[in-house]
């Protein structure tokens, strides 16, 4: 690779494997991925992992630019895209070969290699700007600690700096909301009541956003745009809490928002993010329910939701592929016992609504290659999905189904996500401008005073 001004990048193993394509987001830039890089995603493509998959695209996406070069080029580094000339360069550096400097844990040493191959470069390529790129928030400690200059995560499908800024789905306007407009344009159509209004006062406004304020009964939702105006389809606060579903009602006006999209039937994607006990299961089971059996809109319910490690836990579980799912499943199972906990006999209720409704448990694993006509599809957990994982998901609906996505962004699982990287928050900022979808943030613990403490001051 040339002595040039532009930066050199290392990239870390779970970057290949968080986007197997990460490469070719370097364009203007030079790549180094130590062979010890190679090594692990050898080992990880033929495990029984779900990241087996993508370590097996990135491999081949290496092929692919590797397939004509000497072994010179491959150290010299070739052009990540050939049809431009300042295009940046790629290399795999035999960190093997290399004196080691870094010594500590010495169970991993992969990792020492990579660490070793940074400093390496720092000091060969000086004064050009050597950076290594990883996931592994341990990672990036460490190689601070052993001298590497610049550390940075990869944030190329990050939408947000700081999930504080997460589109709530809401406008929370002070005093009374009719005391801030200073003109009106209110007309009724087949029985909905709708206001245009200046889009000024309202800045960020976006489709299917929801308009509440603190001190009058007032409720809306945007439902049209242009550059000067926003047209407010008027709810009202007093029906949003009075609606029914499944015989459950809305315990705050974040709640009732959340199932007025739940059974708008123009609404294909709803997303509810919040904290613990905050009722997004419950609200997404009921409506489920009550526009499966009650109104005949879906002809199934299908349930889902992602399991850091079910590529390797749900073999050896007994049963069937649903029997199987029911451990992970326990949050739908439990939230409906306590939709018919005072049923006369809670076991018939459970299994004849799991008949009548057709609700089927389903492993995110056997979603790919799918497509789910008219059904209702409940992603629970969505928080340890990648927006890949989601893509794959949502792809899969076809005519008829609608899809609710929940998740808490302050429990996730997996190692390699954080709140602003989420498949849920990375969801939630690309949907927003789309007409056929919702997102509501439920704001309040409404589970038990316990859970709202625990939630609080925990």
């Amino acid at each position: 690779m040339g002595d040039t001004e532009r930066k050199i990048f290392v990239l870390d193993t779970n970057i290949l494997l968080h986007e197997p394509l990460a490469i070719y987001s370097f364009q203007e830039h030079d790549v180094v991925i130590p062979m010890t890089v190679l090594e692990e995603l050898d080992r990880i493509k033929d495990s029984k992992r779900d990241v087996a998959r993508d370590a097996r695209v990135a491999i081949r996406a290496l092929e692919s630019l590797f397939s004509d070069a000497t072994p010179d080029d491959i150290s010299t580094g070739i052009p990540i895209n050939k049809e431009k000339e300042d295009a940046g360069h790629v290399a795999i550096l035999a960190d093997f070969e290399l004196q080691e400097t870094v010594k500590a844990f010495a169970d991993k040493a992969g990792d020492n290699r990579i660490l070793n191959a940074v400093l390496f470069l720092q000091n060969k390529r000086a004064p050009r700007d050597v950076i290594l790129v990883t996931k592994d928030i341990n990672m990036r400690l460490r190689a601070k600690g052993a001298g590497v200059r610049f550390v940075e995560d990869y944030r190329t499908d990050q939408l947000i700096d700081d999930v504080q800024y997460l589109t709530k789905g809401f406008q929370q306007v002070e005093g009374r909301f009719w005391d801030k407009v200073d003109q009106v344009n209110s007309v009724n159509i087949a029985g909905k009541t709708l206001h245009t209004l200046k889009r000024a006062s309202f800045e960020p406004t976006y489709l299917n956003q929801y308009m509440v304020d603190e001190e009058s009964d007032f409720a809306g939702r945007v439902e049209c745009l242009s550059n000067e105006t926003l047209t407010l389809r008027d709810l009202s606060r007093e029906r949003l809490l009075n609606r029914r579903a499944w015989d459950i009602r809305p315990k705050n006006i974040y709640q009732a928002m959340a199932l007025d999209a739940l059974l708008d039937p123009d609404i294909d994607l709803v997303i509810l993010t919040g904290a613990a006990g905050s009722g997004k299961t419950l609200l997404a089971l009921a409506s489920a329910l009550e526009q499966t059996i009650e109104k005949g809109m879906f002809d199934k319910i299908i349930v889902t939701r992602n399991t850091p490690d079910i590529g390797e836990s749900i073999g050896f579980l007994p049963g069937s592929e649903e029997e199987k799912m029911l451990p992970w499943l326990a949050a739908v199972t439990d939230t409906l016992e306590a939709l018919h906990k005072h049923d006369h006999c809670t076991e018939g209720s459970l299994k004849y609504i799991c008949d009548k409704a057709n609700i089927q448990f389903k492993s995110i694993n056997f979603m790919r290659g799918r497509s789910i006509q008219n059904a209702f599809v409940l992603l629970d957990e969505c928080q340890n999905l990648t927006a890949s994982q989601i893509k794959t998901i949502i792809t899969r609906c076809g005519e008829g189904t609608k899809i609710v996505c929940s998740g808490n962004l302050a429990q996730i699982d997996s190692h390699y996500l954080t709140p602003v990287t989420s498949g849920l928050t990375y969801m939630v900022e690309r949907f927003r401008h789309f007409e056929g979808s919702a997102n509501i943030h439920l704001n309040g613990v409404v589970r038990s005073r316990l859970a709202e403490f625990a939630e609080e001051n925990l």
